[in-house]
């Protein structure tokens, strides 16, 4: 008959370890002391230094278009960043693929900025997250203006009005999620009247 250890009574509760909530000030210290390089590719989300996904060809492609397109359409006044980090609270500095951001590069030589006019994520895997984690972070952030280039569906998917939701991830979300097919137009809000077709964002579809 097999002997079976004896458990002391108040000790059958697994212990599960808690996990470091990093701050942006530890996370930036960490880069500061070359703990963490631009080779490690990762980003700050609710205290968690998250892996980011490796480039893809179709998925580079799809960040150069966007950058392209956006710059033709906006006014005066604004600054495209590519893949560089966006400072919101003191828990999260995520890198979006495209930032579009009010005023101009000098202007934020001492901080990174810490709100956008536009924010862009091109998407193949991480859909799932950027439509639901990230679309959580932005709206809380209140980032009037977030697109998700769907490269699977061949799509934009492009969210407006934050406003709070307490089912949804970080308790907010947008009141407004209008999918744009591959032949349809979009304007940015930042960029007045002036449209963009959707094709111009997307790779060519392989044959």
């Amino acid at each position: 008959m097999p002997i079976q250890a004896a458990v002391p009574h108040g000790t059958r509760r697994l212990y599960r370890p808690r996990r470091k909530t990093w701050t942006r000030r530890e996370y930036e210290r960490l880069v500061d002391m070359g703990i963490l390089t631009p080779d490690d590719r990762v980003e700050l989300l609710e205290g968690e230094i998250v892996q980011k996904m490796p480039h893809k060809t179709p998925h580079a492609t799809g960040i150069c278009l966007s950058e392209e397109a956006i710059r033709r359409v906006l006014p005066p006044g604004y600054v495209v960043r590519t893949q560089l980090p966006v400072a919101l609270g003191d828990l999260s500095e995520p890198e979006p693929d495209i930032a579009v951001i009010e005023g101009s590069v000098r202007d934020y030589e001492a901080a990174h900025p810490s709100t956008a006019a536009l924010l862009i994520e091109v998407s193949d895997t991480t859909l799932r997250v950027d439509c639901t984690t990230k679309a959580g972070l932005y709206a809380r952030a209140g980032i009037a203006d977030y697109w998700v280039l769907d490269l699977n569906d061949r799509r934009l998917i492009v969210h407006r009005q934050p406003v709070p939701m307490p089912d949804r991830p970080l308790g907010f979300s947008y009141a407004s999620v209008t999918y744009y097919a591959e032949g349809e137009q979009v304007i940015p809000l930042a960029a007045g009247d002036v449209a963009i077709p959707v094709a111009d964002l997307l790779p060519r579809a392989k044959r």
